[in-house]
């Protein structure tokens, strides 16, 4: 079974996926949003594991678990920087699951993915869509056609998620 929700362990992931961000990119622009080229990248995986966190009527193991993948599942994708060696194996395959080579493949086979990989998926696509400028991506339409049929099976698998309700009303019912 995972371990609790332990804030020191949390506090000293947030500080390592900040630093892996800013001083360990694949790309120099890999260190900032790719909207607006001005907000640190790091604030995507920390808004994705808090939401995660805030939902109460998931176990704590899952939320736990959730928020240590959604935290470092994007160092995988977007830096050189190695994962942390006290990483729990179910964390490193869930990690694996939301690892893709391009935002299209993770679009694509993410219904081929586990049920809680999916559940996360739904954090990563929503943070996306709080801050996308549709002006500089033509996808927008298949990424929001994805996440409400994300959504509409993260609902049908775990009940009216905060989550769900913010993907509802970005991308409508």
């Amino acid at each position: 079974m995972a371990d609790n929700i332990n804030t020191k362990k949390l506090s000293e992931l947030i500080l390592f996926v900040i630093t892996a961000h800013e001083e360990y990119p694949k790309q120099p622009d890999n260190s900032f949003r790719f909207w607006d080229k001005r907000t640190p990248y790091s604030i995507h995986p920390i808004w994705c594991a808090m939401t995660l966190l805030t939902e109460t009527t998931l176990s704590e193991e899952l939320r736990w678990r959730g928020a240590q993948a959604l935290l470092l599942h994007d160092v995988v994708e977007d830096t050189t920087a190695t994962l942390p060696s006290n990483i729990s194996d179910e964390v490193v395959k869930l990690i694996q699951e939301l690892t893709f080579e391009t935002p299209t493949e993770g679009l694509e086979k993410i219904f081929q993915k586990s049920e809680e990989a999916q559940l996360l998926k739904l954090y990563d696509m929503v943070s996306n869509l709080l801050d996308w400028d549709q002006k500089l991506n033509m996808k927008i339409e298949l990424y929001k056609s994805v996440a409400k049929k994300l959504a509409h099976l993260v609902e049908k698998q775990h009940g009216n998620l905060n989550i769900v309700s913010m993907a509802y009303a970005l991308i409508g019912w």
